[in-house]
């Protein structure tokens, strides 16, 4: 059942659901789920392209959270869990998919669907792409990246995006209440149930620097914790590669 008090938008296309969601946020004063059939011009982390062949899913949820900063980014792991949800609903397969720091859903080892906020003035957007129908070659991502996949080549399940935000919705808005009613702590535990790599060695790549070590945990702040030689190291944002 769709949430209460949550619109639903799908445009035939636009440029970004993410530009979208900036674009409608002043005048809307309730959050909305924004899909497009097709994008022209979508992101994804660091302004690096987002592939967009027909069928696959691109959708943006516009937020009015009140929290602050650091408890607002904290949503991507409710997005994760979300999406876990759905694609084990849509699959009726609970095995395969797996959470990857910060905000990437694998399947059988390889990217499925990413997550992507922005914060606003008065608004946060939570981005989802998902490889519903098709996938990216793999000359197409950054080297060392995860390698893409699509659910239907994975899986042989086909779900329209219209039928996965049926789902994610709802699945979404009962995550979003364990969080807004008991904090980040059940949120972090579930999610390290489902995490990828959880005890084995893993690259954290920053602006700056690349770490090396064993994937400890995520912390109460949400932040990457690594076991590296020169000792326990936390992390805030980078890109992680197995």
């Amino acid at each position: 059942m769709w949430p209460d008090g949550v619109g639903r938008l799908v445009l035939p296309t636009t440029d970004s659901t993410m530009k979208e969601a900036a674009r409608i946020a002043a005048s809307s004063a309730l959050p909305q789920w924004i899909l497009a059939l097709d994008q022209t011009a979508a992101h994804g982390r660091r302004g690096r392209a987002w592939s967009m062949p027909k069928g696959n899913f691109a959708a943006t949820l516009l937020m009015f959270p009140t929290e602050p900063p650091a408890l607002v980014a904290l949503r991507s792991f409710v997005a994760a869990l979300a999406l876990h949800d759905t694609f084990v609903t849509v699959t009726g397969r609970p095995d395969g998919f797996t959470l990857k720091w910060p905000n990437d859903v694998l399947l059988n080892g390889g990217k499925v669907a990413g997550i992507l906020l922005e914060r606003g003035a008065r608004h946060l957007s939570i981005g989802i792409g998902i490889n519903l129908v098709d996938a990216p070659m793999p000359e197409q991502v950054e080297e060392g990246a995860t390698p893409p996949v699509s659910l239907l080549s994975e899986t042989g399940a086909r779900v329209t995006p219209e039928e996965f935000l049926d789902i994610l919705a709802p699945n979404f808005a009962r995550w979003e209440a364990q969080f807004t009613t008991y904090g980040f702590a059940p949120i972090r535990t579930e999610w390290l149930a489902r995490a990828a790599k959880i005890g084995q060695p893993i690259r954290a790549r920053t602006v700056t620097e690349e770490h090396h070590g064993t994937f400890e945990t995520v912390d109460a702040g949400g932040n990457l914790v690594l076991k590296t030689a020169k000792g326990q190291l936390s992390i805030p944002a980078a890109d992680v590669y197995f």
